[in-house]
């Protein structure tokens, strides 16, 4: 008697119904489930557990926003760290510290994360965890509170008894536009990823990153003047920083994160429901970087390999070399345009000091409050 076949099984596992279908394979939940997990250990190969140090694991932070990205990477990671435990070697490749910037001191309108960071906790205890508000940048960046200051200009008063919270919102309330805006909060928010980083030790970053972020990334980033930030801002390597970046997620597309979070039930306790965005809502009030996530997420769905080419070009820009002497931005760290005095190797040598203090690039210049007065050496 023949064995009765399913009417559509699996296209890996071949044992059972397949109920998704993901890049033209039909596959069952559990088999989608490790597909989207071998994408990302295999991204994850840099700290592998056969060449990982008996003594001294490396440590990992990973910026959690209780966003579908993140989130999805912690569950992934953490199950992998389970496993390599559980084998006969008993220990583990890296160990990861989890930070979350608390989005509700970032924007108003933005819940507080504070009950599903909790429920993170709960779920994957053997990390390390540190919740810290967005004005917690002064504590962890000693040299922010002076950039700001120069950045602001004369219109930035910087008072003593002001607090932190109060300090940060003031100079964010003198930036002129809504890109502008968004623009000095994603440098800012790095930066103090950054030093978050180097106070708890850890060598890397590992971003929630999906392939649809990282697209719109790109697409923002050059329009506003960033474009040779983006080997560091979208690809895998050393920061300005001497922080290595990693985006796991790049080889996935967010609405597989997605599906991902509906087979694992037990993640919408930590998740953040994402707020539909207003159809009727006027292009002018949107920056430069919601416009652009916008288009990635509905073009995106009808054009996934498009975007994915997006990244994988970028991919292949290779990170140039900073000459001896060249000025790094003061506040996002890109290397600065040399003025027309400077030598073609971009040596600073013979420019004044407080030329050198007061250095930004291109793209942190056209978000400063003082936007319309541009150097005599861009002229």
């Amino acid at each position: 008697m023949s064995e009765k076949r399913l009417p559509d099984p699996c296209m890996d596992c071949k044992d059972r119904k397949a109920i998704l279908t993901v890049r033209t394979r039909q596959l069952c939940s559990d088999c989608f489930v490790r597909f989207i997990s071998i994408k990302v250990v295999r991204r994850m190969e840099l700290y592998r557990l056969r060449d990982a140090s008996h003594d001294r694991q490396p440590k990992l932070l990973l910026p959690l926003s209780c966003g579908v990205s993140s989130t999805v990477l912690l569950h992934i990671l953490n199950g992998q760290l389970e496993r390599q435990a559980a084998s006969g070697q008993g220990r583990v490749a890296y160990k990861l510290h989890v930070l979350l910037v608390d989005p509700s001191t970032i924007s108003i309108v933005n819940p507080s994360c504070e009950e599903r960071f909790a429920q993170a906790q709960q779920y994957f205890p053997r990390h390390t965890y540190t919740r810290v508000p967005f004005h917690a940048i002064f504590q962890y960046d000693e040299g922010i509170r002076e950039t700001i200051s120069r950045f602001a200009g004369s219109e930035f008063e910087d008072r003593d008894p002001m607090s932190d919270s109060e300090r940060l919102d003031a100079f964010r309330a003198g930036i002129p536009t809504a890109s502008s805006k968004n623009d000095i909060d994603n440098i800012l928010l790095t930066r103090l990823i950054v030093a978050c980083a180097r106070s708890f030790g850890c060598e890397a970053v590992v971003w929630g990153d999906s392939d649809s972020r990282l697209a719109a990334k790109t697409l923002a980033n050059v329009a506003k003047g960033r474009g040779s930030s983006l080997t560091w801002q979208v690809c895998d390597g050393l920061s300005p920083w001497d922080i290595q970046f990693s985006f796991p997620l790049r080889d996935l597309y967010k609405s597989e994160l997605q599906l991902y979070t509906v087979q694992v039930p037990s993640l919408a306790d930590i998740i953040v429901p994402e707020q539909p965005m207003q159809e009727n809502q006027s292009n002018r009030n949107l920056s430069i970087d919601e416009l652009m996530k916008q288009y990635i997420e509905t073009q995106g769905e009808k054009y996934p390999g498009v975007m994915a080419n997006v990244v994988r070009t970028v991919a292949k820009l290779q990170q140039p070399s900073i000459p001896v002497g060249q000025v790094q931005c003061t506040l996002c760290g890109s290397c600065c345009e040399s003025p027309p005095n400077s030598t073609s190797s971009g040596s600073t040598a013979d420019l004044p000091n407080d030329e050198l203090t007061d250095r930004f690039c291109y793209g942190c210049s056209r978000s400063q409050p003082s936007a319309g007065i541009i150097p005599s050496y861009r002229r």
